[in-house]
């Protein structure tokens, strides 16, 4: 008896040893790959005060003197991910110069109480003016619709094109949109904390993937090169709590819906059928609602249709972004003020 005791201890000795060990390789990853996040935000982007809150961006593209484009980020995201949409969607269009602010909230751009999506559009027009910029094309992904279309419609001298790629653009009543919005609370949930987040796309990649909008099926037809930008993406959030607040913005601003009627600038709309995070029925709507608009759809790609479809993406908005630069009223650059 006293034999089988001794080894019962041994056994919980050695297991409580190895879950130690597991923790402390899962803390060093974590920390780890939380210092490289971190590294990666600091010392790149500017920053300039204006009414709204604190702007932050980052410039890329060209020398500088080319069409440019103002890239907006989705939830989640920051001037980085927008980095990311600049590449991924633009590609290497010659003559483009991006611009990629950080929305209300995120990283080191600010916001102050009760603000809305159209004191974020007004916030992108501050911007334009501080870069002596007169139009822009627009690019926007995800929740970075909202206030890319408000920018459009309050400010419509300063928008010469418009891209709306798999973009929230108005509230429904529909029992599918109930579910995308459970999707996109468990979202802001898990944005809020770095662990958890990093534990959850560490260990339920594709749980996570699927409250992106991506199915299952999406999912495994992903090939090695749209694995890796989804995983980009993914990866980019890190570190969530210096995005935490926007997420929570943007959970609760009101969508901009038929107010988009008001817009005149030519809107290349880019959207799956499948996408389960922003329905298809925002493709729908502001087809239906902007006059000067085209819908291309896709049949799959979920909401990671910029992945799954990103040659197409690039062909499509470089085409329209081309089309609709050059003079007159094309999208262009002013002295700086």
């Amino acid at each position: 008896m006293a034999r089988r005791r001794v080894i019962e201890v041994g056994i919980a000795a050695g297991l409580a040893v190895l879950a130690l060990a597991f923790i402390a390789i899962v803390a060093l990853a974590y920390h780890r790959d939380m210092a490289r996040a971190y590294a990666r935000i600091e010392g790149r982007s500017q920053l300039i005060a204006s009414p709204h809150g604190d702007i932050e961006w980052l410039e890329g593209g060209g020398d500088g003197t080319g069409t440019p484009v103002l890239v907006i980020h989705g939830s989640g995201g920051g001037y980085d991910q927008g980095e990311l949409v600049a590449h991924a969607a633009l590609g290497h269009h010659t003559g483009l110069r991006w611009i990629a602010p950080s929305r209300f909230g995120y990283l080191r751009s600010t916001f102050k109480p009760g603000a809305t999506f159209d004191d974020q559009a007004h916030a992108y027009a501050h911007l334009l003016n501080h870069l002596g910029i007169e139009r822009v094309a627009v690019v926007a992904l995800s929740h970075g619709g909202p206030s890319a279309l408000l920018l459009a419609a309050l400010h419509p001298e300063r928008v010469a094109s418009l891209t709306l790629i798999s973009c929230g653009v108005a509230h429904s009543a529909d029992a599918t949109q109930a579910q995308a919005n459970d999707k996109g609370d468990a979202l802001m949930q898990v944005f809020q904390q770095d662990w958890r987040y990093w534990a959850m796309t560490q260990a339920l990649r594709g749980r996570f993937l699927e409250l992106m909008g991506a199915s299952p099926q999406v999912s495994a037809r992903l090939t090695p090169e749209q694995r890796r930008l989804a995983d980009e993406v993914i990866d980019f959030m890190n570190p969530v709590s210096r995005r935490a607040a926007g997420t929570l913005f943007d959970n609760r601003a009101a969508m901009p819906n038929a107010r988009i009627a008001a817009i005149h600038a030519p809107t290349l709309i880019l959207h799956a059928r499948d996408d389960g995070l922003q329905l298809f029925h925002n493709a729908e709507f502001a087809a239906r609602h902007i006059a000067n608009s085209r819908l291309v759809a896709f049949e799959h790609g979920g909401h990671l249709l910029l992945a799954v479809e990103q040659e197409a993406v690039q062909r499509l908005a470089g085409q329209h972004i081309a089309e609709h630069a050059g003079p007159p009223g094309g999208a262009g650059t002013a002295p700086r003020p």
